[in-house]
């Protein structure tokens, strides 16, 4: 075989096995993508079932609780609003239904305050 016909087919192999790699790599990314989510509905069920499972708590206890997993959640780059909920946020991007519900869980039973 003379050297152009191997560099041709040399170069027909690369794309093919570009091809391959880039579709790996999405493969790759819908399952972490998938994967993350998964663990944050499960950290949110294992969340439930320890409620249930505590018999006396106080309701400031349970509320700081619940305040400090969903801060967790969304720090952690997740959506916590029922628009978006599990879905990954953009780096540095914040969610202003996100932050609505964390600013209405912190005021939860205060009074709001006129000027």
């Amino acid at each position: 075989m003379d050297p152009f016909s191997q560099l041709s087919q040399l170069q027909q192999s690369l794309k093919a096995m570009t091809k391959t790699v880039s579709g790996l790599e999405n493969d790759m990314l819908d399952i972490l993508k998938e994967n993350t989510e998964l663990k944050v509905e499960n950290q949110l069920l294992r969340e439930k079932i320890a409620k249930l499972d505590k018999k006396s708590e106080n309701p400031a206890g349970k509320s700081q609780a619940g305040l400090k997993s969903l801060r967790n959640i969304y720090n952690s780059g997740y959506h916590i609003c029922n628009m978006y909920y599990g879905s990954h946020r953009d780096a540095g991007e914040d969610c202003m239904f996100c932050l609505d519900i964390l600013d209405n869980f912190v005021n939860h039973g205060q009074k709001p305050q006129r000027k």
